[in-house]
């Protein structure tokens, strides 16, 4: 039976969160919200951050602004960003520490600096890419289909949406309803090729994701 993980980036936010977790509540799926440091520190976010964690949803680590890839920064902005983002979630307690980059959705080696890869591997968090990006923040009637044909496409399709916008929610239950329909398993475990570190260990090459920067 083919798989699809489904993620949501850059939330959360008062708008459409809650929309988001009551179709997922309908549908009876598990996800992973990877939230910005900068919008858990508001009230709003951080109590929507913690409803999603008390529903069984996964929260992790996208930076604490998202304004440009960490492999573009120098080492202090980039440590920042990801400090920053994990001070704004110490109320968390789940037993994976998850950690996505930001990459304006394309893979490459703009989406981490070694000082990154140095406090992954240190304190033992799970580094969570992506396979299917169908593009709902920048055209939110038009993803759907892309986002079907990308499941149909393999056998483990790791989705990301956004939790940012309330435009996405009725196509969200149709995704939903049309994934079940044509025999898809909805998990919340991650495939494996979209997991170069798990628990602070390597295991897929890193050369892909990784700026070869020098700067201090």
């Amino acid at each position: 039976m083919p798989k699809v993980t489904l993620t949501f980036d850059n939330g959360p936010e008062p708008d459409a969160t809650p929309g988001v977790l009551d179709c997922l509540a309908r549908h009876g799926v598990k996800s992973t919200f990877f939230v910005l440091g900068r919008k858990v520190n508001l009230p709003a976010g951080r109590a929507l951050a913690q409803r999603a964690a008390a529903e069984g949803h996964r929260i992790g680590n996208h930076t604490f602004t998202h304004a440009r890839p960490l492999g573009e920064l120098d080492r202090a902005t980039a440590l920042r960003e990801f400090e920053q983002a994990e001070q704004a979630l110490s109320w968390l307690d789940q037993p994976q520490r998850l950690f996505r980059p930001h990459g304006g959705g394309d893979i490459g080696p703009h989406l981490l600096h070694p000082v990154i890869v140095e406090k992954l591997l240190a304190g033992g968090y799970t580094c969570v890419l992506w396979n299917s990006v169908p593009g709902d923040w920048r055209d939110p009637d038009g993803w759907l289909e892309r986002a079907m044909a990308d499941c149909h496409s393999r056998d483990w399709s790791l989705v990301v949406l956004h939790d940012i916008s309330p435009r996405l929610l009725p196509h969200l239950e149709d995704f939903l309803g049309r994934l079940k329909r044509d025999g898809f398993e909805l998990t919340q475990e991650y495939p494996p090729d979209c997991l170069p570190i798990i628990r602070g260990k390597v295991v897929l090459p890193l050369e892909p994701y990784v700026t070869a920067t020098l700067s201090n």
